[in-house]
């Protein structure tokens, strides 16, 4: 099931979208304003696509969507009323993804739903945010709040590892086997430096590294969302 956050300050409309989409295995949040859809998404992190209206009080989705960017890489479809290009280009620009004007015919919304998920899908195998830290496989870059981490490979594919997997538990010997690949004959004390490592870098740069980056005595690691 995913996770679709529904941004409108028309409950009439809130309500509409959910009953169509909730069929098809949504998940529906709904949000009455910008600066509540902002809130949800910074402390849900299973919120997979969000439909964004324009025309809100205090904060318009312009602004709304501008707001989300900058900690956030979730796929964002503008649904409104405005339909001139001029509105469309603006929306494009402050980063949405796709741009649907109302009226609107309820199976294209769905598929351009489902569009944007599938190419989601495909970018996060290597690109991955949370809460302003993004890991990303293409360019083998770490960055906190746009920041660049230094970081070394294996703690590149340590954090990776953990944030692909919330909640998991991985003992010293799977992270040996996985990351290590046991090509070298090395002990605990390796993995054990090599997260010490990771969460001072992290921690110098602001992350709040110890209340994710768990430790699980006598087993090994996890990572809690």
């Amino acid at each position: 099931m995913k996770t679709i956050l529904l941004v409108d300050d028309e409950t009439r409309m809130l309500d509409l979208l959910c009953l169509y989409l909730a069929p098809y295995d949504f998940n529906c949040l709904k949000a009455e304003s910008g600066k509540k859809a902002i809130s949800l998404l910074e402390i849900e992190e299973a919120i997979d696509i969000v439909i964004l209206d324009i025309m809100m009080p205090d904060m318009d989705g312009w602004k709304t969507c501008q707001k989300i960017r900058e900690f956030s890489k979730v796929p964002i479809i503008m649904l409104t009323a405005m339909g001139e290009t001029v509105d469309v280009i603006k929306g494009l620009k402050y980063g949405a993804d796709d741009y649907i004007t109302k009226p609107f015919h309820e199976a294209e919304l769905l598929a351009r739903i489902e569009a944007l998920l599938r190419r989601s899908k495909n970018s996060n195998e290597k690109n991955l945010v949370f809460n302003g830290l993004e890991w990303n496989k293409g360019s083998f870059e770490l960055r906190y709040q746009n920041k660049l981490i230094q970081v070394t490979p294996k703690e590149f594919e340590l954090i990776g590892l953990f944030l692909k997997n919330p909640q998991k538990v991985f003992s010293r010997d799977h992270l040996l086997s996985t990351i290590w690949s046991q090509k070298f004959h090395i002990d605990d004390r390796t993995v054990d430096s090599h997260i010490r490592n990771l969460r001072e870098k992290l921690r110098n740069e602001g992350f709040p590294i110890d209340q994710h980056l768990s430790t699980v005595w006598g087993i090994g690691y996890k990572w809690v969302n």
